[in-house]
């Protein structure tokens, strides 16, 4: 069923849970539903044919209604849901081991193994994760949220259940974008060679987050089933079965041989050569075949690739026909899948493409690259004004920074728009081929400190800890958009390594630059006072913790409390030495403030200046950034107030200290 955007949708009651009626859907009568009796899903496996249809339904009715509320993944989710009903009927989860690659298409899971009464806290403080959570439910078998982990993870799982002499399977199922990836590779290459057995279930559907790009998206392209080449295929099979006599022997032949019309055509040669038996290409919105392929599957004494052709945002009209917008959405209207209006400013991924833009139109040096993220990373204007200077290496983060690094070489300036968090995953590249080098190489952090609704996973705690020890790397963190601007540009002004981090969503409303090249640089390693107080308290803050500083400073101010110093730090690496000088010669008591993790962060980057230069007797100083943890989902307001990052939380800790 097709639930299409002019469909009306029925809001519930408030305060009450989640239903199938919260999603658009036909006036026409309906059985009873089937989806809240379904409390175990070892259920699943009982119900009819007919049955499992039904519930695929009201699966998709309830995701688009809550996720409309909710926000989170949604196109991903709607494209495996006869998959995920398919491998509940074959399996058993309570027994089986069933590892799901990134996660994010994991809601229709979580809704079969006992999370029902739980969905509409879906990504919300205290509430569901939006990804497998080994804490959340013994059915998660292996936490995710990074794409391109889940064969290493399943292997491990299977050689473990080999050791201890256990009898059930193990599967990992895997997006053809996150199979790019080279962790999947190489997983899959100790898989073949140790010959264990286990299964990958490729859900084929061409998209990661945009559209799948590289050699191997075209192989695994949709041409290799296209219609002449099943008509070749019947049309070979009724030749060779039309032989008098031997025509039967001569048709089984080719199809078991290696060397067959199958394999010879399709993705099968190359999960071939890595000795896994191929299955596919199967349809992935038919339960019965894939019911019959897993049956098939679990049979075998060997490693096993199903090849699965779904259709992202499968059941809602607006997210087929934008799998990329409704890939992890906010909030939206259920009936025409229009985005709630949240207002505020310009984001700072925008005002980071427009900048590129504007650079780039000047420069022809300037070219862009993500990994898998066009949209996300603000670069989906670039790619259409500069495609030949604009490159999407997949999700490929260790790939993408030596790559960057090879064009520096030859004069070109490579700015690397990626997540705070998917760049931990190329570190060594990082530090082997741009820094030790000296290439200049402009990382842009997109997504740095908390991200919210997405998790532990996905908060960019990191990256001020990470990079900053690195020799020849320049580190900056703008207060506002327009500073966010102006880094860019002296960043490219350096031709060194430079990394600037700026946080998720709306700026602050600052006045952009009209000429970004016509703007002096700014001064590398010099902060900038914002409020000077009377030598009370001096708040040194970082990025975006510039504008809840000043604001707290000023609160209380107009209280009648001594007001503070406020300074925008901007520089993690080199750090504004000079303001830090001064700050210590004038203050008694110095408060800190990142957005980033505490442990080896900028803050201790500051303490440990003070304390190799001797400033730091009898001093009271004072930290807030993010703890020695991993903090979890729900709404960055939320999670600011939680940990004192918030205007009220740095409030109160300046009045504590005054």
């Amino acid at each position: 069923m097709t639930i299409g955007p002019d469909a009306r949708a029925i809001s519930p009651a408030p305060g009450t849970a989640s239903s199938a009626a919260d999603c658009p859907l036909s006036a026409a009568p309906r059985p009873a539903p089937l989806l809240p009796e379904i409390l175990h899903p070892s259920q699943v496996a009982a119900l009819a044919p007919p049955q499992l249809e039904q519930l695929a339904a009201e699966i998709r009715a309830l995701l688009v209604g809550t996720v409309s509320r909710t926000g989170g993944h949604l196109a991903p989710s709607l494209g495996v849901v006869e998959l995920t009903l398919a491998l509940l009927s074959v399996f058993n989860p309570a027994r089986d081991k069933l590892i799901w690659d990134v996660g994010h298409q994991t809601y229709a899971y979580k809704l079969l193994t006992g999370r029902q009464d739980r969905f509409p806290s879906l990504r919300r403080l205290g509430g569901l994760s939006g990804f497998p959570n080994r804490d959340e439910s013994p059915f998660d078998h292996f936490g995710t949220g990074h794409a391109s982990t889940s064969i290493s993870a399943a292997l491990g799982l299977a050689v473990a259940r080999d050791l201890a002499g256990e009898d059930h399977h193990v599967l990992a199922v895997i997006g053809d974008g996150s199979l790019a990836a080279g962790l999947a590779f190489e997983g899959m290459n100790q898989a073949g060679a140790i010959a264990k057995r286990f299964i990958v279930v490729l859900n084929d559907n061409e998209m990661s987050i945009s559209k799948n790009v590289g050699a191997l998206s075209l192989f695994m392209s949709r041409n290799l089933s296209a219609r002449w080449v099943r008509k070749a295929k019947r049309e070979l099979e009724a030749l060779l079965s039309g032989i008098p006599g031997i025509g039967g022997d001569l048709l089984e032949i080719a199809r078991r041989s290696k060397h067959s019309f199958k394999n010879f055509f399709t993705p099968g040669m190359l999960f071939e050569a890595l000795r896994f038996n191929y299955i596919g290409a199967v349809d992935g919105h038919s339960i019965p075949e894939l019911q019959k392929a897993l049956r098939l599957a679990a049979a075998q004494d060997r490693p096993v690739l199903i090849h699965v052709l779904t259709r992202k945002g499968k059941g809602y009209g607006p997210a087929e026909s934008n799998p990329a917008r409704f890939h992890g959405v906010g909030r939206f209207d259920p009936a025409s899948g229009a985005p709630r209006p949240d207002g505020g400013a310009l984001t700072y991924t925008r005002a980071m493409g427009d900048a590129l833009c504007a650079l780039a139109a000047r420069d022809p040096r300037i070219v862009a690259i993500t990994a898998a993220m066009p949209e996300g990373a603000g670069l989906r204007e670039f790619s259409a004004r500069f495609p030949d200077r604009f490159f999407d290496v997949g999700i490929c983060e260790a790939h993408a920074v030596t790559f960057a690094a090879g064009l520096a070489t030859r004069g070109l300036r490579p700015f690397l728009c990626i997540y705070s968090t998917f760049l931990q995953r190329a570190y060594d590249q990082i530090v082997h081929d741009v820094c030790l080098q000296r290439l200049p190489v402009i990382f842009c952090l997109d997504r740095a400190g908390l991200v919210g609704e997405d998790g532990a996973t996905h908060q960019g705690a990191f990256d001020l800890a990470y990079l900053r020890h690195i020799p020849q790397i320049t580190l900056f963190a703008p207060r506002d958009e327009a500073e966010l601007q102006r880094g860019l540009a002296t960043g490219l002004s350096l031709g060194s390594p430079f990394a600037l981090r700026y946080p998720r969503g709306a700026g602050e409303g600052a006045a952009l630059p009209e000429d970004l090249l016509s703007e002096p640089p700014l001064p590398v390693g010099q902060g900038e006072f914002l409020l000077r107080g009377d030598g009370s308290l001096a708040v040194l803050a970082l990025g975006s913790m510039t504008a809840p500083a000043l604001a707290a400073a000023r609160d209380l101010a107009t209280g009648g409390i001594s007001p503070a110093t406020v300074c925008d730090a901007r520089w993690v690496k080199p750090l504004p030495l000079d303001n830090l000088k001064e700050i210590a010669a004038t203050h008694d008591k110095i408060l800190l403030l990142e957005e980033g993790c505490l442990s080896g962060g900028f803050s201790s980057a500051v303490l440990e200046y003070l304390a190799d230069a001797g400033l730091l007797r009898a001093k009271r100083v004072e930290r807030l950034g993010l703890p020695d943890a991993f903090v979890e989902h729900g709404p960055v307001p939320e999670l600011r107030a939680r940990l004192g990052l918030d205007r009220a939380g740095i409030a109160a800790k300046m009045r504590e200290m005054l």
